[in-house]
């Protein structure tokens, strides 16, 4: 816990720890509220805007599980394009044998799920940027294996069977919905996984992994099971992709560009929040939105602000907001602040400061 001063904790009361430094009665208002919009919105807006939408839990689905992967476990993976486009497949695959589509989004996780396992055995025998490469030779193997199975379209791809018995505007609805589900379920499956024991470990390594391990954290079980998550939730992405853009190809599913667009994501939004990747999300669909018709200076302007966040604000957007207004959303670590009743006590005693971010370092 980075503490800016001593606490005294030889009597009781001098200090109180809380999840958050504000009540949570706004969120439990707000979040039915929300919930219940969103749900209804491809019945409401536009078409366009639904698969804008779309697009958009999608990405957030992905930014949140590389910032699981990085900004937590601190290992930085640039080919987790690899588990987008087997849980592409995997859905694929499971189409052709008469499942429904949607039905296949689970089994695509666990078929993700598992093939991370012998993979992570794999990786885990190199660190740092060696990890890193590592990843995307994976994605890059994937993807040269996946086109010679010609079941599955080989290099050219295939159309996802299933659909054709559904409307455009029906296949929209239920891609928009499924979506949405799968980003709300890794969304707060990821609050909930960080405020538990193993979020705890995550933390610990995070801000100091010699001490964690000193401690008696095992490091190395809690990276297999992040990657493993990591890899399953990416897999669930890739799933409603292929269902909201049914063509499937390999040179697309395992672009480098998703690998890309995580990392953008997740660095301008926050790393190790989790509210960064959807704050990252909305300023990445607002500036793709706006720039899309002007041509190279698009991508030169996205560069741009990925270089201003990171040379001026590299906790993110959302860590500069929270560091301001002690504003969290899904709050998953603790506040430390003197109480009002240790303040009133006429003894000396050593002061208390109030912490300024909460204990574990950004996000813990």
């Amino acid at each position: 816990m980075k503490a800016r001063s001593e606490v005294s904790i030889g009597r009781s009361g001098n200090v109180r720890v809380r999840r958050s430094l504000r009540s949570p009665l706004y969120t439990l208002i707000s979040a039915p509220i929300v919930v219940g919009l969103l749900t209804v919105a491809p019945w409401v807006l536009p078409a366009q805007f639904s698969t804008t939408l779309t697009n958009f839990y999608i990405l957030v689905i992905m930014a949140t599980m590389w910032n699981l992967l990085a900004g937590y476990a601190g290992m930085v993976s640039i080919g987790q394009q690899a588990f987008v486009g087997l849980g592409a497949y995997a859905t694929l695959y499971f189409a052709l044998k008469g499942i429904n589509p949607f039905v296949t989004i689970p089994l695509s996780v666990l078929v993700c799920g598992l093939i991370a396992v012998p993979i992570n055995y794999l990786l885990f025998r190199l660190r740092g940027g060696y990890f890193s490469i590592a990843t995307w030779v994976v994605a890059d193997t994937a993807m040269i294996v996946i086109g010679t199975v010609a079941i599955l379209g080989g290099g050219t791809g295939r159309l996802m069977p299933g659909l054709q018995n559904l409307s455009p505007a029906e296949t929209a609805h239920y891609s928009y919905l499924a979506a949405w589900l799968v980003a709300l379920v890794v969304v707060v499956g990821t609050s909930l996984l960080l405020r538990s024991r193993l979020g705890l470990v995550l933390s610990s390594i995070r801000d100091n992994e010699v001490a964690a391990r000193s401690s008696g954290a095992n490091v190395r079980a809690a990276r297999r099971t992040v990657f493993i998550i990591a890899a399953a939730g990416c897999g669930a992405a890739g799933a409603v992709l292929t269902i909201s853009q049914p063509f499937v190809q390999p040179t697309s599913v395992f672009s480098l560009q998703w690998a890309a667009e995580m990392l953008f994501v997740s660095m301008i939004g926050g790393l190790g929040t989790i509210e960064g990747p959807i704050v990252g999300s909305i300023i990445f669909f607002a500036l793709q939105q706006s720039l899309q018709q002007q041509g190279a200076w698009y991508l030169i302007i996205f560069g741009s602000v990925a270089v201003v966040v990171a040379l001026w604000q590299p906790r993110g957007i959302w860590g500069a907001v929270r560091d301001r207004f002690h504003a969290e959303i899904l709050p998953v670590g603790h506040w430390v602040e003197e109480s009002a009743t240790a303040r009133r006590r006429p003894w000396p005693r050593r002061s208390v400061e109030r912490s300024t971010e909460p204990s574990g370092g950004p996000g813990a």
